[in-house]
Parts: C-alpha cells; structure tokens; sequence
C-alpha cells in the first residue's frame, strides 16, 4: 500500500487576521454608539490620552476575545480534528484497528460526535472486509495449491520407467481427477465473482421445477447407488417458477451431491417439493454427520468447511454460489441440523404467476 507522506497543518496559537476583524467589529460598535450619543456627550471636547485609553482598551478587549474563542475552538474542533487526523493517517497506512472515542454522552452529541461515530463504523467495515480479502487469497492459494502439487507429484513419477501399467494408469486417473476439481474450483470461483459483480445477468424465464430437479437427481443415481444409499423424492408432478434455469441447476446440483457426500452407505436422502399460493419450497435431507451450531452459522461463508473429513470432495464454495444464486433470483435458503443425525435444507422460491400443480 503506498504510504501518505506526513502532512504539515500549520495551527496558529493566536490568529491575527481573527484579532483584526474583531477589534475593527467592536471600533464600528463603538462608533455607533458614539453617533447615538454625540447630541448628549460631547466627544469633540474629549483629551487625546483618553481617546487613546480606549483604544488601547478596545484593542485588550479584541485580542481577550481572540484568544478566548481561539481556545474554545481549539478545545471543541482543532484538538479533536488533529487526533482525527492522525487516526485517519494510521488507517490510510493499512492499519484498521484505531478507533476515535466518543466526546460526549449519547444524550449530548453534536455533530462532530456523530462523524466519529459513523467513521469508527467505517473502519470497523473497512477491517472486516481486509481480513476477509486476506482469508480469500489465503484459502483460495491453498485450495490450488493442493491439486497442482498432486499433478506435479504425479506427472513427476511418472517418468519413472519402473511403473507397471496398472500404477501408471492410477496415477493418470489421480491427475486427470486434481485436474478436474481445479477447474471445479476456477469455474466455481468465476462464477461468483461474476454474481457479486452482477456481471453475469441472469435469464428469468418460466419453466417447469419438478422437471428439473427429478433430472439433477438422477444424475447422482450412480453415486447414492454406490454408497447403497435410499433416495427419496417427493415432488408434484409439475410446478412452474419464473427464474434462471442455468442457474437453479447449479443450486440443485449442489444440494443434492453435499447431501449424498455428507450421507454415510446406508443412509437415507429425501428430496421433497411442495406448492403454496405465492411460493414453492424445495427440501433436501439427509440422515449424515450434520453439523453444530457452529458451523451451521458459517456454512455458507466462502471456503469453509464444516466437516474437514471430505474436504478433499469439494472446495467450499459450492453453498456460497447457492445462497447468491438464489439471492439474485429473489429466494431465500435456511437450514436446520443435530449433529449426528443429518441435515435439512429448505430452499424457497415465489411461484410464477401461471405456476399450475397437476395431481
């Protein structure tokens, strides 16, 4: 961060243009009240030495009144203004801890308390964003790290010419996978940042969500399958939302493989879906680790994790790029969990107007 050179404010202990202006003041004041005066004193016949007695008063009492309301400015404004300053020079060096205290009593405020106030908010914001920024490139360096040291490793050994060609064709397979789940990740990582940006504009269109999501979860068949786990799905047999069709697949896509990667072999998932007059809610549960409070409050900041045994499956972003999506698309997404017993998570989206439920 480039550094602010040290700024010179000059602060004058006694302001003379200020002591001029006020004995000019209080000499028309006096003027004035001698035209008031003059048919009843006669100045005319007033000594010198008194008339310069007054003057050398008047000129006492300007700069009395100069320096008096010099240091009631200094007290009220400069003082405050000078540690704002260095505050502000502290936090334009990249330093966000500083905080300005307060002048006055809540009940007492002026409007210098209230700039405090709103700048300590600043800061505040400010640091919370650098530590989120400094965690970002943190994780994401880690997260394409990991696989590019395994496609290094494994590439490296495989000029070794003591491979059989069943060891040779694993570690292809181990390549070719840290492969794909970089590219998950970089595809993952565009994508956000093309939602937070809103540079990526997303086509609101009526289509059919039972449709959708019956094929999104027969695309894992082979997975639950795998694990000998018992898919259950509940949905009407048609049910009309006006959004993203792209978009929502990927919400989908992601909700029902986090449900079967979190399920233990055995277990149950359960996809249901069900219509109101003005919305439609999609459930997704499964019978798996499930999660404490915790975690449950973090589960969809950017790159975490909440159960570090299948971090190797994802990257964490997946929730993240589902809670924008449906954020973009007017819906909203909560969960519920007991640790030990699974997950439960409740996708709601408003129904498009020609939304039609077919028995």
């Amino acid at each position: 961060m480039k550094q602010r050179p040290n700024a010179k404010v000059r602060s004058n202990i006694f302001p003379f243009s200020s002591f001029v202006a006020s004995f000019f003041a209080l000499a028309a004041l006096t003027t004035g009240q001698m035209l008031i005066l003059k048919n009843i004193i006669l100045f005319d016949h007033v000594p010198t030495p008194y008339i310069a007695a007054v003057l050398i008063y008047w000129l006492f009492v300007a700069a009395a009144f100069t320096y008096i309301t010099f240091l009631q400015i200094d007290r009220r404004y400069q003082k405050p203004m000078e540690g704002f300053a260095q505050v502000t020079r502290k936090v334009a060096s990249g330093d966000f801890s500083v905080y300005m205290p307060q002048r006055h009593l809540p009940d007492k405020q002026d409007y210098l308390d209230v700039i405090i106030a709103d700048f300590n908010i600043m800061i505040e914001a400010l640091g919370s964003i650098e530590t989120l920024k400094t965690e970002f490139f943190s994780n994401v360096s880690h997260e394409i790290k990991t696989p590019l040291s395994v496609i290094q490793n494994y590439a490296q050994a495989l000029k070794s010419d003591k491979l059989s060609e069943a060891q040779r064709a694993e570690y292809v397979d181990t390549i070719l996978e840290s492969s794909a789940k970089l590219n998950d990740l970089i595809t993952n990582l565009l994508k956000l940042n093309k939602l937070e940006n809103q540079n990526l504009q997303p086509l609101s269109d009526p289509y059919d969500l039972c449709a959708q999501l019956s094929e999104c979860a027969l695309r894992f068949e082979d997975l639950w399958l795998k694990k000998d786990i018992e898919f259950i799905a509940d949905i009407e047999d048609r049910a009309t939302i006006d959004a993203d069709e792209s978009l929502m697949e990927i919400v989908w896509n992601n909700l029902i493989s986090n449900a079967i990667k979190f399920s233990n072999p055995g277990g149950i998932v359960t996809l249901q879906q069900t219509s109101t007059d003005s919305e439609i809610i999609v459930t997704i549960s499964d019978t798996g680790c499930g999660m404490d409070e915790k975690t449950a409050n973090h589960i969809f900041d950017k790159f975490f994790q909440g159960d570090t045994s299948h971090a190797t499956e994802g990257n964490g972003l997946g929730l993240s790029l589902v809670l924008r999506i449906l954020q973009i698309m007017n819906g909203t997404i909560t969960v519920s969990s007991i640790e030990g017993k699974g997950s439960t998570f409740t996708v709601r989206m408003p129904s498009s107007s020609i939304t039609q439920s077919e028995d």
